[in-house]
């Protein structure tokens, strides 16, 4: 049996089976995660269910409470009766729920903890509504009458009561969506181009050009400009007028009545009486609000499109930098340096770049290339925006070229585990059949390494786009005014800040106010990014596959 037992040992395979059991626990442990932040942050587009029951705590008055049904858990008594609750005496814990009851400016407080042993008359009522307001969150009741420029507007009943107010929500919604437009595209453009004749006046002034002929030119466009821009404003104007003209009268399940202007509406909904496919309706929408609208409300709530396409815009200007850097020095270093010791240090030196820390790669890019290099390209090419900077100011193109640098080395190095196992009869052959060195390089060598160099690319994409701590310092910000790419001349702003999932993350878990409504976009975002992350590599993945079927034909 000891003999066995050495021999099954000796044969390696209870390494195999070592590793197979590390590796299906790994897997276990990034699916169990994975699956964690999926329920944690999709479960929160689902539309809850609100509960309504009366909360009364020994010694004191009974009082209603309603809203939706966050989490519970199992605290013990000894905790509960240093916070100054009454406990039932008999029992070692008490559950607690936390509810969403919204109204927080009526009450100052989304969220509110109750002790679930003291809730009574629990219910469900289909008649309680929830509207999604831009500001101050969610609001809770129920609705009692809808107005138009202050007059009541009558209702035979309830039913047609809320078909009117679900009307007037789209109205109000279309009218927002056309000032949106006006704001955003059409006086944007026109402010760009005020903008744009301002320096270009500014710049002839510097260089002495200034003619009297040339100043009444900008002057002749500028009025243009203002003409149109006050023909926009006088649009603009009706349309806040009618977008205020509606509004309602709710009551909060407390008694308390309040009047909501319909323009602060996004939309109302009774998740109480939906059915299943209502449900998954609204569900749909409130997923596809969240990956392509705006966010609102200090980004705890509305979408996240902003920063996935900042994201996405910095990993691609990042890739375009980063993969000639990386190719042409792993080239040199394999091809054409000779093998000596300072070829060895150059590549000690490039392993050890990819332990550097990233915050390192951060202050380094704001010290020379924001406070360095941007400024003397903004004293040589945009005096006439001075002293507001141009490129003298953290953005789009220092956040990619920082992180250009800090995954150099790893482009570097897989290129050259690439070149290196291509065969030396390879190159041999092209050089016999009259081929030049550098048409080999060209023509035979690059190609049939294109895969080890898209396998570089992958991991420099997978390392990149979660990056944060950087990004902070060199072109991330909280909340960004516009997108780096738009119809506004030069198109791409590469001067722009710009917005990052990463930094959403950090933003809304760790600085928001408002914790617990935080908290589910932390997994929502999270789990975004690693679709987004997965996305760009599975992209490249595909392309590195394409090549190695492509040139599979010259391996020997």
């Amino acid at each position: 049996m000891r003999i066995s037992l050495q021999k099954w040992y000796r044969s390696g395979e209870p390494w195999v089976w070592l590793n197979a059991g590390a590796v299906a626990i790994s897997i276990v442990m990034v699916v169990g995660l994975l699956a964690l932040i999926a329920v944690r942050g999709m479960g929160h587009f689902w539309p809850a269910a609100i509960m309504q029951a009366n909360y009364e705590l020994p010694g004191t008055e009974s009082r209603l409470v309603a809203g939706e049904e966050v989490d519970h858990e199992e605290v013990p008594i000894k905790q509960l009766k240093n916070a100054g609750v009454p406990i039932i005496e008999g029992i070692e814990t008490m559950q607690r729920t936390l509810l969403k009851v919204g109204n927080r400016d009526l009450t100052n407080a989304d969220f509110q903890w109750v002790v679930a042993n003291y809730l009574t008359n629990i219910e469900y009522p289909e008649e309680v509504m929830a509207i999604e307001r831009r500001e101050w969150g969610n609001f809770y009741g129920y609705l009692r009458a809808v107005k138009q420029d202050g007059e009541l507007i009558a209702g035979a009943n309830d039913a047609e009561l809320w078909s009117i107010f679900q009307q007037r929500i789209e109205r109000a919604l279309t009218i927002y969506d056309d000032i949106y437009e006006i704001e955003k595209h059409d006086i944007g453009a026109i402010n760009s181009e005020l903008e744009r004749l301002r320096l270009q006046q500014r710049r002839l002034e510097l260089d002495n050009e200034l003619t009297p002929t040339r100043l009444a030119d900008i002057k002749a466009q500028e009025a243009e400009l203002q003409a149109q821009y006050k023909q926009l404003e006088k649009k603009l104007a009706k349309l806040h007028v009618s977008f205020q003209r509606d509004s309602i009268v709710v009551d909060s399940v407390d008694g308390n009545t309040t009047e909501i202007s319909l323009a602060k509406i996004v939309r109302a909904y009774k998740p109480n009486a939906m059915s299943l496919w209502q449900k998954i309706a609204f569900y749909g929408d409130k997923v596809w609000e969240f990956v392509s609208d705006d966010p609102r409300e200090a980004n705890t709530e509305g979408g996240i499109f902003p920063a996935i396409f900042g994201t996405v815009m910095m990993v691609i200007l990042m890739s375009v930098m980063v993969t000639p850097f990386g190719v042409i020095a792993a080239v040199y270093l394999r091809e054409y340096a000779s093998q000596g010791a300072i070829t060895r240090t150059i590549r000690i030196a490039v392993n050890n770049l990819a332990g550097v820390p990233s915050i390192v790669y951060g202050v380094f890019g704001l010290g020379f290339f924001v406070y360095f290099l941007g400024s003397n390209i903004d004293q040589l090419f945009f005096p006439e925006a001075l002293p507001s900077p141009t490129f003298g100011t953290p953005g789009l193109l220092w956040a990619s070229i920082t992180l250009a640098l800090l995954t150099l080395p790893v482009v570097i190095v897989a290129t050259e585990e690439g070149l290196s196992r291509i065969p030396r009869a390879v190159r041999e052959g092209s050089l016999a059949l009259g081929a030049t060195k550098a048409e080999t390089l060209w023509r035979v060598v690059l190609p049939m390494a294109s895969p080890a160099m898209m396998t570089g690319l992958i991991l420099a994409v997978a390392r990149a786009a979660g990056e944060v701590a950087p990004l902070m310092l060199v072109g991330v910000v909280k909340l960004a005014p516009s997108l780096p790419l738009d119809g506004n001349y030069p198109y791409l702003h590469l001067d722009q800040k710009f917005m990052h999932l990463g930094f959403h993350i950090y933003d809304v878990g760790f600085q928001s106010p408002n914790v617990e409504a935080a908290r589910p976009l932390v997994y929502a975002t999270a789990l975004l990014l690693v679709i987004v992350i997965a996305v760009l590599n599975l992209s490249a993945v595909a392309i590195r596959n394409h090549l190695r079927e492509k040139y599979k034909s010259l391996e020997v």
